[in-house]
C-alpha cells in the first residue's frame, strides 16, 4: 500500500487538517524549477495547537506508556519505513534534488534510527550514588516533556530519524517544523507514525516558513526542549528565543570541516573519501569536507588524484541518479555562484570541475563541482561555509601548522586525519577542536550509534547514539532517608 498523505495538510493530534489560514506554499522541484506540490503555511496558532496536542498526549496514553511499549512502536515505525523505502526516496529526489540512490540511503538510515532508538528505549538507566549512612540516593532519567524539532532541507529523513526518534524514545511528545523547501518525507513520517500505532499527539507536524512557524515553536512557553539543525545565524536566534523561557537547546549548525593528509597516508584509500565527502548531496552537508589540508610531500599527488575524480563527476537531474543533482533552490545556486565569482576575481587556482549532463532543464539549480588549489587558509573560500560542491586544497608543512589551519575557523564539527603514525593519530585526535574525529576514514558510514555535534560556531549538544537520549531527558535525583 502506498503512502496517501495530503501535502497541503498539517498533522496535529493525530488528525490531518488544513492550516489555520488555509494558505499554501509552492514546493519547487529543484531539478526543473517547476512547482512540485503545495504545502501548508503553518501559523503560530497552528504551532500552539500542536504544542497543546503534544502535552495532551503526555497527559494521557503516550505519557503512560512503558519504555518497552514505546520501543515496540518505534520498531514498527522502522519496519513500515523499510517497506516504503523506494517511495520515500522518490519523494526526496523530487523534493530536495538528491540523486535517487542517495535519497534511498537516507530512507534506510531513517529506518535504522527508529530501530536503534526502539532498542534503546528500555536501556537508559539511572544510577545509585554512595552517600551518608542512613540514605539511599538514586537518579532517574525523565523526558523533558514537549520537544520542538526544526529540521533543515538537506537531510530531512536522517535528521528527523535522529532527533524525533531520540525524543520519542525517551517519552517526549514532539512538534516537528520541517523546512519549507523540503516537507514531503516529513509529512510521510506522520502517516508512518499513524500506521505504527503512535498515540495521537505524540508526533505533530506543522510545515511553514521559518520566521513564522519556526520562530513560534522555539519561543513557545509550552515547549521544554528545542532541537535545531541549520545555519549558525539562525541557531543563535533560536537559542535566544528559547532562552527567554530557560529551555535547553541542541544546536547542530554549520561546518568547515577539514581532512588532513600527511605524507605517510595511504592515498589510494584516502582519495575517494576526500572527494565524496565534499560533493555528496551537492556539497549541501553540514559535515562536508570542504577543506583538504595536504602535507607538501604529497601535495601534488593528492591534487592530481582529486582532479582526476572531479573531471569524472556528472551533474544532472536527481531522477537520473548521477554523482550530483541540483542545489535545493535558485537562491542557493546564486550563493554558490557568488563564491565562485569571488574565487575568480581573487585569482584562486581552479584545478578541475565536473560536467553537466545533456539537456538539463533551464529552471534547474545546477552548479558544477569545483576544486581549487593552493588556497590561502584565511581566504573566504577556506573560512566560510559555502554549502555547495566547492572544495579547497591547502598545503601545510608539519603537524603544528596542520593543527593551526584546521582549528583556524569559527567552526568545529568534524575532521578527518590520514596517517599511519599511531602517535600522530592520537595527538591530532586530542588537539583538533571538533566534535568528531575520523582517523583513516571520514564519516564511518553514517554511524547511527556515534554521538554527533560540534563546538564553537558548529553548535552544542549531541545527536545520535545514547548521547542523544541524555540530551532528550533530564536527571532527577531522589534521596531517601531511612535511618
Amino acid at each position: 500500500m502506498t503512502l496517501s498523505f495530503n501535502s497541503e495538510m498539517v498533522f496535529i493530534g493525530g488528525k490531518w487538517r488544513l492550516g489555520e489560514t488555509g494558505q499554501l506554499i509552492d514546493l519547487i522541484n529543484p531539478s526543473t524549477g517547476k512547482v512540485l506540490k503545495k504545502i501548508a503555511r503553518g501559523t503560530p496558532k497552528d504551532i500552539d495547537e500542536a504544542v497543546k496536542a503534544a502535552q495532551s498526549a503526555l497527559d494521557s496514553e503516550w505519557g503512560s506508556m512503558s519504555a518497552l511499549e514505546r520501543g515496540r512502536v518505534l520498531m514498527e515505525m522502522s519496519r513500515i519505513t523499510l517497506n516504503h523505502v523506494d517511495e520515500l526516496a522518490d519523494l526526496e529526489t523530487n523534493d530536495v534534488g538528491k540523486p535517487f540512490s542517495q535519497a534511498r540511503a537516507d530512507a534506510v538510515a531513517m529506518a535504522r534510527y527508529f530501530e536503534f532508538y526502539a532498542g534503546a528505549c528500555d536501556k537508559v538507566h539511572g544510577e545509585t550514588i554512595p552517600f551518608q549512612n542512613g540514605f539511599t540516593v538514586f537518579t532517574m532519567r525523565e523526558p523533558h516533556g514537549v520537544t520542538g524539532h526544526i529540521v533543515p532541507w538537506n537531510y530531512p529523513m536522517q535528521i528527523i530519524g535522529r532527533s524525533v526518534g531520540g525524543a520519542l524514545a525517551m517519552g517526549n511528545a514532539a512538534v516537528l517544523k520541517p523546512a519549507e523547501e523540503a516537507c514531503l518525507t516529513a509529512l510521510a513520517i506522520g502517516e508512518i507514525a499513524q500506521k505504527a500505532g503512535l498515540p495521537d499527539g505524540a508526533l505533530n507536524i506543522v510545515p511553514g516558513i521559518g520566521n513564522e512557524a519556526g520562530a513560534a515553536l522555539s519561543a513557545h512557553t509550552g515547549v521544554h526542549h528545542v532541537s535545531f539543525t541549520g545555519s549558525t545565524a539562525v541557531g543563535k536566534l533560536i537559542q535566544k528565543s528559547a532562552g527567554d523561557h530557560v529551555v535547553p537547546v541542541t544546536l547542530e549548525l554549520g561546518g568547515k570541516s577539514p581532512q588532513i593528509i600527511f605524507d605517510d597516508a595511504d592515498l589510494e584509500d584516502a582519495l575517494p573519501f576526500l572527494v565524496n565527502a565534499g560533493i555528496q548531496n551537492a556539497g549541501q552537508t553540514c559535515s562536508a569536507s570542504s577543506r583538504i589540508l595536504v602535507q607538501r610531500g604529497v601535495y601534488q599527488d593528492v591534487l592530481d588524484g582529486m582532479a582526476e575524480r572531479y573531471r569524472a563527476l556528472k551533474v544532472g537531474q536527481a531522477k537520473d541518479d548521477f554523482n550530483l543533482g541540483p542545489l535545493i533552490s535558485m537562491r542557493q545556486k546564486q550563493i554558490v555562484d557568488d563564491y565562485l565569482e569571488v574565487a575568480k576575481s581573487d585569482g584562486l587556482e581552479m584545478i578541475a570541475q565536473g560536467f553537466f549532463a545533456d539537456n538539463l532543464p533551464q529552471g534547474g539549480a545546477y552548479v558544477l563541482p569545483t576544486l581549487f588549489g593552493n588556497v590561502p587558509a584565511d581566504h573566504r573560500l577556506a573560512q566560510e561555509e559555502i554549502f555547495g560542491p566547492v572544495q579547497v586544497v591547502i598545503p601545510f608543512e608539519d603537524e603544528q601548522e596542520a593543527l593551526q589551519i584546521a582549528n583556524g575557523t569559527n567552526f568545529g564539527l568534524v575532521a578527518g586525519v590520514w596517517t599511519k603514525d599511531g602517535s600522530r593519530q592520537m595527538r591530532m585526535a586530542k588537539n583538533l577542536d571538533v566534535g568528531q574525529v575520523f582517523i583513516n576514514n571520514y564519516g564511518a558510514g553514517g554511524g547511527v550509534e556515534l554521538p554527533f555535534g560540534g563546538v564553537k560556531g558548529s553548535g552544542h549538544g549531541r545527536e545520535k547514539g545514547f548521547e542523544a537520549l541524555y540530551s532528550f531527558s533530564t536527571t532527577k535525583t531522589v534521596a531517601i532517608k531511612h535511618g
